[in-house]
């Protein structure tokens, strides 16, 4: 459950600048294309440890923005068009790979990289809160929660640290440009970031939930106030609500309606974030506004 609010939330963060910019899809071209460099660092290392697959992936998510900018240039295309002719190229290129090569015998498959295995990151030697203060306890637990933690951890201090200048360049790129605020290169900064939330949540929770994370918490947010500062933390609240929500209710939902069998817990929390989406535009101020307008 910890583990689902860290990703959560670190794909909630900057996903409110690219709701703003209207660039809410690289959170998604992201998140496909990371599966071709998870591939092609198992095939060049022979192992699934979880360095090399970073590495991998990071990689990938890099070559990918590259690519988006590129396209959008030379292409003189749009940027939407730009990171779908991109992420369906490398997703399906990763697809390829992954059937074709000798990774498909093992647990690295495409199921895997949609859906996650947020169900078997659990902490044995967590069985009482004497345990956090147990050295030999905490070395058990997943490093997926280390891994998250510190990315959350340095999305946030760079948005606190350059604030004004992502709020500038969101708002208004002319005139970020003309008192030196350089919207481009903070931009570029922001992909990058992204790049890294995806994939650092990639492993544990699947592009299902980073897809969903990276817009429906900021979307609802956005229903919920103007200000920017407010939205923010609007999405980290609804994303830390859909990973509690659709882990419990993954798990314990169907027994409450007779069912013997839990649910995929990353469609839940997705689901469940879709849920809240559709709650504030029905019912959030925004929608009020409107209605009294």
């Amino acid at each position: 459950m910890l583990i689902g609010v860290l990703a959560a939330c670190a794909c909630a963060l900057p996903g409110n600048f690219l709701l703003l910019r209207r660039q809410s899809l690289i959170g998604d071209a992201i998140s496909h294309v990371a599966l071709p460099g998870i591939v092609a660092a198992y095939l060049l290392t022979g192992t699934l440890s979880a360095t090399a697959m970073f590495l991998g992936a990071t990689g990938a998510a890099l070559l990918a923005v590259a690519l988006i900018e590129l396209v959008r240039r030379l292409g003189r295309v749009e940027p939407g068009a730009a990171m779908g002719v991109v992420f369906t190229t490398l997703f399906a290129l990763g697809v390829l790979m992954l059937e074709q090569s000798a990774s498909r015998n093992l647990h690295l498959d495409v199921e895997h990289a949609l859906y996650g295995n947020l169900e078997s990151l659990i902490w044995l030697e967590g069985t009482s809160w004497s345990a956090l203060l147990d050295p030999a306890a905490l070395a058990g637990m997943p490093p997926q929660i280390f891994r998250l933690a510190l990315v959350l951890a340095g999305l946030a201090l760079f948005t606190v640290t350059f604030w004004r200048e992502l709020m500038i360049g969101t708002f208004d790129p002319s005139f970020a440009q003309s008192i030196g605020a350089r919207p481009r290169l903070f931009n570029i900064a922001l992909v990058g970031l992204v790049a890294i939330a995806a994939v650092a949540s990639f492993d544990a929770v699947g592009s299902i939930i980073v897809i969903a994370m990276f817009i429906c918490p900021p979307a609802a947010a956005r229903l919920m106030t103007d200000r920017l500062s407010r939205q923010i933390w609007w999405s980290m609240g609804f994303a830390s609500a859909s990973a509690i929500l659709g882990y419990v209710l993954a798990g314990y939902g169907p027994m409450w309606f007779g069912s013997p069998h839990s649910v995929s817990a990353a469609g839940m929390i997705a689901t469940v974030s879709g849920v809240i989406l559709a709650g504030t535009a029905l019912f959030g101020p925004r929608r009020r506004q409107n209605l009294a307008a």
